[in-house]
């Protein structure tokens, strides 16, 4: 078995050993575990079966993992993202009354059009046409939008006829144990403690049990059924008003599947001499692949995770790492009942902290450039405000576009950004 693992995955090659790749997987699995029961959360939101899309997030990432560490070799696990799912279920089924089959047949589209993005030159000319500030704008901005999702589903924040929103009643439990949900999310994190996600939404929900505000469910028990599996409908997808949501679902896969390929590969030293990652098509095969899939079985779309990178951190360098996490996420499958057992509260304590991770980016922006942050800080503001992810992007494309022209700077902007800009306007205008 060491035999065949070392020749599959080139252990020591790249100085691993096995027990470490194990570690490594399992260290990943704690670290992103989360998504088996935030995102049926969400995405029941939208009017799906909570077992049947605990089940798709499952499989999906049980097989985009392995795939990616038999194909590309790298210790990078995927699973439906973070922000793709909220667009799925606020931005596309809530917020434009899309049916969810009919969203995951646009997901099932942008999938295959990566694939084509993956295996042909367009790759390398859209990931870098795109400026560097509107990529970091569409991650903080995906991050404030999870933030005032987490912040609304723990009743911290709510609606208010006046002023839009306004805080909730801190003298009730749930925002109140949310709020302590976070904190010890992060408090962990912060102390290096594996699993940190986990252990915060397990916490607040044993509170919950305690206090009559969520029902134990039980452990284990067979998997419940994958009613969502090939319920996608393509052909209404294949609309006019979708050719932004699709362009949208696109776009946000393209650019996070890139940037956690490549600040994992980093941290772990598998860039090659001249700072390139080695395998790239074969990873963004493995990812985009993965999200095809995942609509298939009944999920909004499957990305690289950068909570990988707490495997490498752990010693993981080679694919077994992501294989040990797949194995793991099938054993998932088997957890529906404490899946059903935890309160919306609990996960919105997890929404936030992910949030948090992701608006860090914005930290990053040429600030001394106001061409340059300001149409990222439009794209970001816009996401939560207008509460669509689509719309805010739009707007940032546009007013990138403008300014630049405006500014007698247009040979600074990217013909793909005017390409897109366009596209919105024609959307906005008579979308």
């Amino acid at each position: 078995m060491n035999s065949w693992l070392e020749q599959r995955f080139s252990i020591k090659e790249h100085h691993s050993t096995v027990g470490r790749e194990v570690l490594a997987g399992v260290t990943t699995f704690l670290a992103m575990a989360y998504i088996a029961v935030v995102n049926p959360s969400i995405l029941s939101q939208a009017g799906m079966d909570f077992g049947a899309v605990f089940v798709a997030t499952c499989v999906a990432a049980a097989m985009a993992s392995i795939m990616m560490g038999l194909y590309a070799n790298y210790p990078i696990a995927l699973a439906p993202g973070m922000g793709q799912n909220a667009f799925f279920a606020f931005g596309i089924c809530l917020g434009m009354g899309v049916s969810w089959q009919v969203a995951l047949g646009a997901v099932f589209i942008s999938g295959v059009l990566f694939i084509l993005i993956s295996v042909l030159p367009i790759r390398e000319w859209l990931i870098n046409s795109i400026p560097t500030s509107l990529k970091l704008g569409m991650a903080g901005g995906i991050g404030l939008f999870l933030a005032i999702i987490g912040l609304s589903g723990g009743g911290v924040v709510v609606d208010n006829s006046a002023t839009l929103i306004s805080l909730g009643d801190l003298t009730q439990a749930p925002p109140l144990l949310m709020l302590v949900g976070f904190v010890v999310i992060v408090a962990l994190t912060a102390r290096g403690v594996a699993g940190a996600v986990v252990i915060g939404i397990l916490a607040v929900t044993g509170v919950a049990w305690a206090l009559g505000l969520a029902e134990f469910n039980g452990l284990f028990s067979v998997p419940p059924s994958a009613s969502a599996i090939l319920e996608l409908d393509i052909i209404g997808a294949f609309n006019v008003s979708m050719i932004t949501v699709i362009l949208t679902l696109l776009l946000i896969d393209v650019f996070d599947t890139a940037g956690t390929l490549v600040g994992v590969a980093t941290r772990a030293n598998l860039l090659d001499n001249e700072g390139n990652l080695p395998r790239l098509n074969k990873a963004l095969l493995a990812d985009s692949s993965a999200t095809a899939f995942g609509a298939i079985l009944g999920t909004s779309s499957t990305t690289s995770y950068v909570e990988s990178a707490a495997g490498v951190e752990a010693g993981g360098r080679t694919g077994l790492a992501a294989v040990v996490t797949g194995l793991l996420f099938v054993l998932c499958l088997f957890i529906s009942p404490l899946a059903k057992s935890i309160p919306p509260f609990a996960t919105a304590a997890a929404l936030l902290f992910v949030a948090c991770m992701m608006v860090r980016s914005l930290a990053d922006l040429e600030w001394d450039d106001i061409t340059e942050s300001a149409p990222a800080m439009v794209a970001a503001i816009s996401m939560p405000l207008t509460y669509s992810i689509a719309d805010g992007i739009g707007l940032g494309f546009i007013t990138y576009a403008l300014i630049k022209t405006l500014a007698g700077r247009w040979r600074e902007c990217p013909a793909a950004v005017y390409v897109i800009a366009a596209l919105f306007v024609v959307k906005f205008l008579f979308l």
